[in-house]
């Protein structure tokens, strides 16, 4: 299975953070990537509905030979990742405990925030992962939905932007947390407006750097990296608007992309 790509799914286009990183560090690695831009925001559904789609993916995923499969996405990591570690017989690995583990090495006064979906939140992941490894942390979360549609729409650049983020992330201020974990894989492409809006004194941590690290543990401890000296096949697809998908992969990515289309309804004939 050497040469089997590693699966990659998202809610959108956040999943595309961790992909970039994996990039970096895995440049001769095999990927395939779906993004579920058609039934976003994962935040907003609840724990079944979430459930259903990250098998349907996953069931596509494995149509496509994965050899490990990556919920590049929080809520879904949250409410669907032990189900999909019991059901599939390859290695399946998710962002927040990786994420956890990085913001516990960062912070330096146990005082930790979190920002993600509505979803992420209430589910309560990142306060169960974090407290099991070190009781001692205090834990801020904050909601902040609204980020992911204005990263699907490329609204993460401009001034009008920022003012929407910083007003967004005000109780931040109120905190004394010196780490902060961008929860949710959309977050890491509008990093520089979520910088200015908590201030440079706190760390941001984005566990897409984090899970890149388990991905190469992974392949190591079950033999599954790809020769060195193989020439990497990477394909993109989307459950939205093809034209979109490209034009902000291409931009995050700094490589051309052309994703293919899926229909939801292909999606959902394979857990019929």
């Amino acid at each position: 299975m050497n040469s089997h790509p590693i699966g990659f799914m998202d809610s959108g286009l956040g999943g595309l953070t961790v992909v970039k990183e994996a990039m970096k560090k895995l440049p001769h690695e095999n990927m395939v990537f779906l993004g579920d831009e058609a039934r976003l925001p994962y935040g907003e559904k609840t724990a079944k509905q979430v459930q259903t789609f990250a098998k349907q993916i996953a069931k596509f995923q494995i149509k496509k030979g994965i050899k490990i499969l990556v919920i590049a996405c929080n809520t879904a990591t949250a409410q669907a990742l032990p189900m999909l570690k019991r059901e599939l017989n390859i290695p399946v690995i998710g962002v927040i405990e990786p994420g956890s583990e990085m913001a516990i090495r960062t912070t330096k006064n146990n005082q930790v925030g979190v920002i993600a979906t509505n979803g992420t939140v209430k589910n309560g992941a990142y306060l169960r992962a974090i407290k099991k490894d070190d009781p001692n942390i205090n834990l801020y979360s904050l909601g902040c939905p609204e980020f992911v549609q204005m990263v699907e729409h490329g609204h993460y650049s401009s001034n009008d932007d920022q003012k929407k983020v910083s007003k967004d992330l005000k109780p931040i201020h109120k905190t004394h947390i010196d780490t902060l974990i961008m929860g949710c894989t959309h977050f890491p492409i509008m990093q520089n407006l979520i910088q200015k809006a908590v201030g440079k004194h706190i760390k941001l941590v984005d566990p897409g750097i984090a899970i890149t690290d388990v991905i190469v543990d992974v392949l190591s401890d079950y033999n599954l990296a790809v020769d060195p000296n193989n020439q990497p096949h990477r394909v993109f697809y989307t459950t939205g608007d093809v034209n979109n998908f490209d034009r902000i992969a291409s931009d995050w990515l700094k490589m051309p992309i052309h994703a293919q289309h899926v229909n939801v309804k292909e999606l959902e004939a394979l857990t019929k």
